[in-house]
């Protein structure tokens, strides 16, 4: 059975791309485009290409550059031709491909599938409102279409630099778009569009077209934003295979839907919170967590499924099952996509991929000994279930490698805790810890020895006979479970953290 999507493409020639700028900022809309055209590539075990679209000068920065790679790179979406591996279609740099887009300009103008254009930005002005004082299109009207070599030289003497436009077709222009179905663009509203600004620099409608079919694109998969520009870029697709350039072969195209706001009322912007790739990277998200949640906006793996691996999504994915309705961003539903992600990690991958986060808070130098690591492994059953991103380590575990003389009290917690009887509770608490030697030191004799002391002993509700505990020992009216806390802090910092905060609340 032939494949829709592939038509008469083999599945191993399928070739999509993904162009970012260099600016220093992806967004999670960038990343959800990047994420759907390298799941597209690897299903059908084709080839993702990285094409940086770094002709801007004044936004595009080595830095970004770096940046793009490097978040791509931490996302785990990987590529098979770029910048930096290189390929058989390079230069992947739209920055080192300026003579061949002037080439292929001289072609298109030679085969008067392009022209110049001597307008002013003024008489187009005029003559827009014109026509819409009408009532008529007001898009280009093709003035200088058919001029003379008369009226050329005339222009060319008063000094007017032209622009370059391509000449659309007068047909309306149809397409099976991959994502919306079946759309037309009729002629009336195509006018003839600027491919060469009057100082000789290509545009955006002229570059990625001529990427596309140099590099043998095949699927054309982005935003939803962009559709308007596509009759555009099928009419100049067409008129490239007739010079000559490329395959010859127009690329499928699929629009994905817009990713709204929280409110859902208008598109996601890049200064709106949560919209930054670098904010997750900040927070401690799991790349597979942050790609799984980007994934639901627009897809689903199953009806009643929102969890699932990128392997998964690779063997299940199919661009004609992308929804083209408005998706909505909840940042709550990606923190908890991700957190089910966290609970799925093995342990000791957990401990590794918290070391970054705790020794970027300084309670763990960059390469722990042997016996931290230990510490830390034994802490991950206590926090892995309680735990929605890896940044909240130091504040739930670091508590356990800090020294005394750094350890603190949140002074909040000491506040709302350390109060009224607390003094009489750290006593008793200290004096049934102290009774068990270092061998007795174990979750379960912990917990008994607290018990009889403060429950059965003062009488006292468990809020109220270990919250004051708790915050003497971590610092927090939050943390991980105290019985086990308390054994993996040990005996004598335990008691250690007890004293001071009896201190701490006979100076106050």
């Amino acid at each position: 059975m032939t494949d829709d999507v592939l038509g008469d493409l083999e599945p191993a020639a399928v070739r999509v791309r993904f162009p970012p700028s260099p600016t220093g900022l992806l967004t999670v809309g960038n990343i959800r485009s990047a994420l759907f055209n390298w799941a597209f590539a690897r299903h059908y075990g084709g080839k993702l290409v990285l094409r940086i679209e770094d002709t801007d000068t004044a936004r595009n920065t080595e830095e970004g550059y770096r940046y793009t790679l490097e978040s791509l790179q931490w996302l785990g979406l990987t590529w098979d031709e770029g910048p930096d591996n290189g390929g058989d279609f390079g230069p992947y740099k739209q920055s080192e491909r300026m003579d061949i887009y002037a080439d292929v300009v001289a072609k298109l103008l030679s085969a008067n599938r392009a022209y110049h254009c001597y307008c002013s930005q003024e008489e187009l002005d005029q003559r827009r409102e014109a026509a819409r004082t009408a009532g008529q299109h007001s898009g280009y009207d093709g003035h200088c279409r058919n001029l003379g070599p008369e009226q050329i030289q005339a222009y060319v003497d008063e000094g007017r630099r032209p622009v370059v436009r391509l000449r659309m077709p007068d047909r309306p222009i149809v397409f099976d778009d991959l994502v919306r179905g079946e759309i037309t663009f009729l002629p009336e509203n195509l006018g003839d569009y600027v491919l060469v600004r009057a100082n000789g620099y290509p545009l955006y409608p002229l570059v990625n077209p001529v990427d596309d079919a140099l590099m043998e694109i095949t699927h054309v998969l982005r935003g939803e934003d962009l559709l308007s520009s596509t009759p555009r870029q099928i009419a100049l697709y067409e008129a490239l295979a007739e010079i000559g350039i490329g395959s010859g072969r127009t690329p499928r195209f699929g629009h994905l839907p817009f990713v709204m706001g929280t409110e859902g009322n208008k598109k996601l912007s890049k200064r709106d919170p949560g919209a930054g790739l670098g904010e997750y990277m900040e927070r401690g998200f799991l790349p597979e967590g942050l790609l799984n949640y980007l994934a639901l906006l627009g897809w689903s793996i199953a009806d009643d499924r929102d969890v699932f691996t990128m392997a998964e999504m690779i063997a299940a994915f199919d661009i004609r099952k992308v929804n083209a309705n408005a998706a909505r961003f909840d940042p709550k539903k990606c923190e908890a996509i991700n957190a089910a992600h966290m609970r799925m990690l093995p342990q000791d991958d957990f401990a590794q991929r918290m070391v970054p986060f705790l020794a970027k808070a300084g309670v763990l130098p960059e390469q722990p000994s042997d016996e931290q690591l230990a510490v830390l492994r034994a802490a991950v059953p206590l926090v892995q279930e309680r735990m929605n991103a890896l940044g909240e380590s130091a504040d739930m575990l670091g508590f356990l490698f800090v020294d005394d003389a750094r350890f603190a009290v949140d002074p909040d917690a000491a506040a709302k805790v350390l109060t009224g009887d607390a003094d009489a509770v750290l006593a008793a608490a200290a004096k049934a810890l102290s009774d068990l030697g270092p061998a007795e030191w174990t979750t379960e004799a912990i917990e008994a020895a607290l018990r009889a002391s403060l429950i059965d002993g003062l009488g006292l509700k468990p809020k109220n006979a270990f919250g004051p505990v708790r915050v003497a020992i971590s610092g927090r009216r939050i943390s991980p479970p105290l019985f086990e806390s308390l054994e993996l802090l040990g005996r004598e910092k335990s008691l250690h953290r007890l004293e001071q905060a009896r201190r701490t609340l006979s100076a106050s």
